[in-house]
């Protein structure tokens, strides 16, 4: 007779991603999702959209506008976007990710947005002409780019953003395209390692992080975040903690090539506005703001934009406690 394990007791704190968190189904856990967001946590695989009366303000949607929005995510500016051009506005709604696209498409469609609203391209915003010549459109009346990585990303363990838990190392926002963080990692030389953490995200350990991470093969999240922690023995623990998002910060930056996509969005974006078009960017980390306010203000010098924003915008005192995620985030605009 076969012997066969008897199952594991899962225990009160089971480990799976998908079985820990009763936030990733709301429905059923509505008492759940209540406690999370009470505590200013992100609820997991959700994402709460990061200053929507501040981007509404900026962009100033009206009945019958033609808008994009060049990072759908989960959705969630979007749907106030669309609320504002209803009934006979339009938005064109962009995203790299073919895992999370189709969920916000459903998630749109019950709430009542039909084609003759919404419409959907799988690209990023680099793409942004292409897309809007496929729809007929030469230019906007008002764009939105919302270019922090998406809470479901980064919750989920599967897609090798996590910090929290152990999954493959691969940090793609699309996993069809392009290698692996952790391919990428065990090719890269140290001195290249040491200029992306600078450039990238900052990181003042650079050179002895990058002599402990480059060239070797690291297979999991995890295994990464030791690693980095190991290259830091004299450090303190916060500034330890620090490092290691910084790390993957700027890793994730250089797999998906996200300074390169950004820039060329940068430059198209005057020819991508109609005459007295709006255009609102949030950006999360120094390189991407630094980004945006020189293109900005070149192109305000050489007349494509008619103003700019003179100072950035951040979350309020009480959307930063109520998701901490929107600490980091800066908002610029600007008017064709």
């Amino acid at each position: 007779m076969e012997h066969r394990r008897r199952p594991r007791y899962p225990g009160k704190n089971p480990r799976r991603f998908e079985d820990k968190y009763k936030e990733l189904d709301p429905t059923h856990h509505p008492e759940t999702m209540a406690k999370v967001l009470a505590a200013g946590k992100t609820p997991a695989g959700s994402h709460v959209p990061i200053m929507v009366a501040e981007t509404l303000e900026v962009l100033r949607p009206r009945p019958g506008d033609f808008a994009v929005d060049c990072t759908l995510g989960y959705g969630g500016h979007a749907q106030a976007i669309l609320e504002k051009i209803a009934p006979d506005g339009h938005l064109l709604a962009l995203d790299i990710d073919p895992l999370e696209l189709p969920r916000a498409e459903q998630r749109l469609r019950e709430a009542g947005h039909n084609s003759g609203q919404l419409t959907l391209a799988k690209s990023n915003f680099a793409g942004l002409p292409a897309a809007l010549a496929r729809c007929g459109h030469r230019g906007a009346d008002l764009i939105l780019a919302d270019l922090g990585a998406s809470s479901m990303q980064l919750d989920n363990p599967d897609r090798g953003f996590s910090l929290k838990n152990e999954g493959p190392l691969d940090m793609r926002m699309n996993p069809s395209r392009g290698i692996s963080a952790a391919h990428w990692l065990s090719k890269v030389s140290p001195q290249k390692l040491t200029s992306l953490l600078l450039a990238n995200s900052d990181e003042p350990h650079a050179a002895p992080i990058a002599h402990h991470l480059a060239g070797r093969n690291f297979a999991t999240t995890m295994e990464l975040t030791a690693a980095i922690r190991r290259a830091l023995p004299a450090t303190a623990e916060e500034e330890r903690e620090l490092s290691v998002r910084r790390v993957f910060q700027a890793i994730r930056i250089e797999i998906n090539e996200e300074f390169t996509a950004l820039d060329t969005l940068l430059r198209v974006l005057p020819q991508c506005l109609n005459p007295g078009g709006r255009i609102a960017i949030l950006s999360f980390h120094s390189g991407e703001d630094r980004r945006i306010k020189k293109a900005f203000q070149t192109a305000q010098h050489e007349g494509l934009y008619r103003e700019i924003a003179r100072r950035v915008i951040r979350a309020s005192p009480e959307e930063r406690h109520d998701n901490p995620r929107s600490t980091s985030a800066k908002l610029r605009w600007a008017i064709r």
